[in-house]
């Protein structure tokens, strides 16, 4: 089979082509044909080698998530059978024809979503129902704050959000990408034109907002911090500016602010199986009702990864990149 090695590390240019073995599933896993696999900020992480990976990652064949079709299943699974159009959370390997994932970690296609577009759904998914609705605990009636609101799991915050009844507002960095958080529901908020500190402060009327959604860290962290309503909660998932930030303990205390955060990659299988029966259970019916889409801003095909991972790092894209296989028609 084709697939997209990471293994020299590197810029874009690094990535090459190369031939595998199909792989056979083992107990407990399912081989899907791929039809489409989700680009992540993690897989550039990897790529340059400055992702804290867990143990026995190879740094060959990138992918976090992936759609298409069950291929073949491994010795005691009973909940998959050949030709189900699925879609699947994955530790690595997605960026080939064929790929292995553990079988409580695959969910069906929803109803109405393109196989191929389906890949853009399981990192972002599982990343923000986990951060949002279970750490954070995001109820309707509340309000958040996402940071990167045209990204892939800022487009998918802010749907989520706003299907279960939260106010939503959003930061993006250009008029384009402030207009497509306007259309999935938030109110949006030109970071380059704007402090959001001031910009929340005035549209809540002093209050703050009761979660904030972080991927910056840095500099971003009391900023945060002072965004926040009484007993708000900051839910940090990256580190764009470093591992290291200065806070005010004292507004920490005096408002009762919470800050936590949360990385999905290292979790178990047992403990990302469980967000996925939630998923399962509360979110993915709502495509068939119209109320969730995945937004995909690129499709490049599986040997155009380079193309893709510049596209990703260039920033100027709005919701998924995905590369597809020959299985995607």
């Amino acid at each position: 089979m084709a697939a997209v090695s990471a293994q020299k590390g590197g810029d874009a240019e690094s990535l090459e082509m190369v031939r595998r073995p199909v792989p056979a599933p083992g107990p407990g896993e399912v081989l899907i044909k791929v039809a489409g696999a989700g680009l992540n900020r993690g897989d550039i992480l990897q790529r340059n080698r400055t992702y804290p990976a867990p143990d026995g990652t190879q740094y060959d064949v990138l992918g976090l998530e992936v759609s298409g079709y069950i291929a073949a299943v491994g010795e005691g699974v009973e909940t998959w059978v050949e030709g189900d159009a699925v879609c699947a959370l994955m530790k690595d390997g997605g960026y080939a024809e064929y790929a292995l994932a553990d079988a409580p970690l695959v969910l069906p296609v929803p109803r109405g979503v393109d196989v191929v577009e389906a890949a853009a759904l399981p990192e972002a998914y599982f990343t923000v129902w986990t951060n949002v609705f279970q750490r954070g605990t995001l109820k309707a009636g509340q309000s958040i704050l996402v940071h990167g609101g045209s990204s892939g799991i800022g487009v998918t915050a802010i749907q989520l959000a706003n299907a279960f009844g939260a106010t939503v507002y959003a930061t993006a960095g250009s008029t384009e990408k402030c207009a497509v958080c306007e259309t999935l529901g938030a109110v949006s908020i030109n970071y380059r034109e704007c402090d959001f500190v001031e910009a929340i402060q005035d549209l809540t009327g002093g209050q703050g907002v009761d979660l904030v959604l972080d991927i910056v860290a840095g500099s971003y962290l009391q900023r945060n911090l002072n965004a926040l309503s009484v007993e708000g909660t900051l839910v940090m998932i990256g580190l764009m500016e470093g591992l290291e930030a200065n806070l005010n303990i004292g507004l920490l205390l005096t408002r009762r602010l919470t800050i936590t955060g949360s990385t999905l990659w290292a979790r178990s299988i047992e403990q990302k199986a469980a967000i996925g029966r939630e998923l399962a259970d509360q979110v993915w019916p709502l495509f068939e009702k119209g109320k969730l889409k995945p937004i995909v801003s690129s499709r490049f095909k599986l040997g155009d990864a380079v193309a893709a991972h510049q596209l990703m790092e260039a920033g100027q894209h709005v919701g998924k990149i995905l590369l597809e296989t020959e299985h995607s028609s």
